[in-house]
């Protein structure tokens, strides 16, 4: 069985603010999911933890500086976030 080549995980405190980013690029409101019941502690840690572990770092901070004035765009496909993010985006209320 092979694993690929281990690294250290990112910051916590950039990984949160690098999901964040990437939740309003897509139009998340992490706040109202929260409110709502559709993103709870454990799914919003998750998140963080699966960007902290990501090896696409450097591609997604450009990605987010590309869309840093947009909203309502999709999620990169190379996001480890983008399904639930996507999830989060159709399902997103007003509140």
């Amino acid at each position: 069985m092979h694993f690929g080549q281990w690294h250290p995980l990112g910051e916590t405190g950039v990984h949160y603010w690098r999901v964040q980013r990437m939740a309003k690029s897509c139009d998340v409101n992490t706040a109202c999911a929260a409110a709502d019941g559709r993103l709870d502690q454990e799914a919003w840690a998750d998140m963080v933890q699966r960007c902290r572990g990501c090896a696409w770092v450097d591609g997604c901070e450009r990605w987010l500086h590309s869309k840093e004035y947009e909203t309502d765009v999709a999620p990169p496909n190379t996001c480890l976030n983008a399904d639930i993010l996507t999830e989060l985006a159709q399902g997103q209320k007003q509140c």
